[in-house]
């Protein structure tokens, strides 16, 4: 059987663009290669930090973005993400410029997560900052601007926040995770609308399991949109003689 090459690296199909961090990617965080049930590239962008991405609308970094892309490409990668759900707003130049499918940010679920829902209920969203999560950002989601939506700026502690957009070295998990779980409860009882919650940050995945059991409501986010691009790009074989 003669098999077609070109790639550099076989058996992963899913690039991963990464913000330059020293924060700790713990077992669900994107960044944790132990998160996927498969193989992923990385590579990070240069110049790229939380801090600018999410403060600065991307910092001017989109050629970064461009040649990360094509640099996971060229080892193998088949479709890419990023693990900031902020550039959403370089999906369609990041689209076109690379060429392969690619899902920058969790917030492109938010209509299919709708469409499952009664009409009487709605997606709502936890983002890492709402203050910077503007009009635009939605728009290039596709997301009406009357969204529900928490900040994790309105947490009485900011772990979460603070560490991650500031880049700290270390971060305590457990209190990240009492913030999550509140952020959670919080949008639920300030929106009796809400039927799912959508998690824009890439980070908010480790406590997802956390989120749905305190509230009820099913939890979407970076990882449920990754492992469903991938089956897209790898689809899984099924053996019918087994039938």
């Amino acid at each position: 059987m003669k098999t077609k090459g070109g790639k550099n690296i076989y058996g992963a199909t899913i690039g991963i663009m990464m913000l330059e961090t020293k924060f700790p990617r713990i077992p669900g965080d994107i960044g944790n290669a132990t998160t996927w049930p498969f193989p992923v590239h990385y590579e990070p962008v240069s110049g790229a930090h939380p801090d600018n991405v999410v403060r600065d609308n991307g910092g001017g970094k989109i050629d970064e973005f461009v040649k990360a892309g094509k640099a996971l490409v060229k080892r193998g990668a088949d479709a890419l993400t990023t693990n900031c759900g902020f550039l959403i707003l370089f999906h369609d130049e990041l689209a076109e410029r690379i060429g392969v499918p690619i899902l920058t940010s969790s917030l492109m679920q938010y209509s299919l997560i709708a469409n499952t829902l009664a009409s009487s209920k709605v997606p709502g969203i936890l983002t890492i900052s709402k203050e910077n999560l503007s009009t635009k950002h939605l728009d290039a989601a596709n997301i009406p601007h009357d969204v529900p939506m928490v900040g994790m700026e309105e947490m009485k502690t900011s772990e979460f926040h603070d560490g991650i957009l500031d880049d700290w070295e270390a971060l305590d998990f457990d209190i990240c995770r009492e913030e999550m779980i509140a952020a959670a409860l919080k949008l639920q009882k300030e929106n009796p609308n809400v039927g799912a919650i959508l998690c824009e940050c890439t980070n908010m995945v480790p406590y997802a399991r956390d989120m749905q059991r305190a509230t009820g409501l099913p939890v979407f986010s970076i990882y449920s949109a990754v492992t469903w691009l991938h089956q897209s790009v790898q689809a899984k074989r099924f053996d019918i003689n087994e039938f």
